[in-house]
């Protein structure tokens, strides 16, 4: 079993909904997910945010957290997530 299948197996034996929240990766991370059968009651939706403006725009990252940080931080990752989350119906997001 891949690790996508294990992932959406624990996320629907818990009940959750998983969303994305990508830069470098370019949606890989989500298109693994989607490529699997039956994905559709698990994921929810797939945020790709390569440049800085759109992890503003479409994530709510904080401009003063990129400039500290960097694009390519656990901090902006963190925002990432946390705007995934009130961006979506998910209650999990990566």
């Amino acid at each position: 079993m891949s690790l996508a299948a294990k992932v959406l197996a624990a996320c629907r034996t818990r009940g959750l909904m998983v969303a994305t929240a990508e830069s470098c990766t370019g949606g890989m991370v989500a298109a693994a997910l989607t490529e699997i059968a039956g994905s559709s009651d698990v994921f929810e939706r797939g945020f790709v945010t390569y440049s800085n403006t759109a992890k503003q725009e479409m994530l709510g990252v904080s401009v003063d957290t990129l400039e500290q940080f960097g694009a390519v931080s656990e901090p902006v990752a963190q925002e990432m997530a946390e705007g995934a989350l009130k961006n979506s119906r998910a209650n999990l997001a990566v």
